[in-house]
């Protein structure tokens, strides 16, 4: 479903330590706490599942690093620079799918996608939009409106926008939510090839043992603070989902 993804620039550009890193961050939405201060480091490279109960601040976190929110506490750094002082040309570095698929449902998949690879300024914007359709298994319906497809497909199609100027950041909420089985595997190896080949990915997923089996890495969070953070090597779900759930 998903075809093998090319070698990206994250293979070969030189990279800082870190990717990401937050330093006692908190966040407020109408006066609740939802973040409390966070800090984190995500080497570039890594790959870091983001796992807690509904509410625990997942998706909250993503917001953060992609700029949409500011935190109330504390500093977020994208690839060594404060997001309050960096240049807005650094969210050309990351990838970001929401809940929301941030499509324009009457446009086809290849409008979609070379509408988004001109705001961030990719070469052969035609070129490239073939590819990343061919890669999420959507070439063949490039030319149909958004409207037309299943909540999976348009899932895919979200995915192919977030990749499309190759960025050493993804930043993906429940991408799996809405796949099929089939696709499911498919984006499962995908994100697997895209790791291999030095992208950084943090994802929020509620599938523990599917986060456990394709992440480096889980941290859950619970009522805005990180509960527990490890490597996946060896992780009993069971004791995951014991941690989310509490007592």
């Amino acid at each position: 479903m998903f075809a093998t993804l090319s070698p990206t620039r994250a293979s070969f550009r030189a990279k800082p330590l870190n990717a990401v890193r937050l330093t006692n961050v908190g966040k407020r939405l109408d006066e609740r706490p939802v973040l409390r201060d966070i800090s984190l480091e995500i080497a570039a490279g890594e790959f870091l599942a983001v796992l807690g109960s509904n509410g625990a601040g997942k998706s909250t976190l993503l917001k953060l690093l992609i700029g949409m929110i500011t935190p109330d506490e504390g500093n977020v750094e994208l690839f060594g620079e404060s997001l309050r002082t960096a240049d807005p040309a650094i969210r050309r570095r990351v990838g970001y799918v929401g809940h929301q698929s941030m499509l324009y449902r009457d446009l086809s998949a290849r409008q979609n996608i070379a509408f988004f690879a001109k705001l961030y300024g990719v070469d052969d914007v035609k070129v490239k939009t073939d590819a990343i359709l061919r890669t999420v298994g959507l070439l063949e319906r490039g030319d149909d409106a958004v409207k037309t497809f299943s909540r999976g497909m348009t899932q895919r199609v979200s995915i192919a926008r977030a990749l499309v100027h190759n960025p050493d950041l993804l930043l993906a909420d429940e991408p799996f939510a809405g796949l099929d089985a089939r696709s499911s595997e498919g984006l499962e190896k995908l994100f697997t090839r895209m790791n291999a080949a030095g992208r950084t990915i943090i994802m929020v997923n509620h599938d523990v043992p599917q986060s456990l089996r394709i992440a480096k890495r889980a941290i859950v969070l619970s009522n805005g603070k990180v509960e527990s953070d490890r490597p996946t090597d060896n992780v009993d779900p069971e004791l995951v989902l014991a941690e989310i759930n509490g007592p």
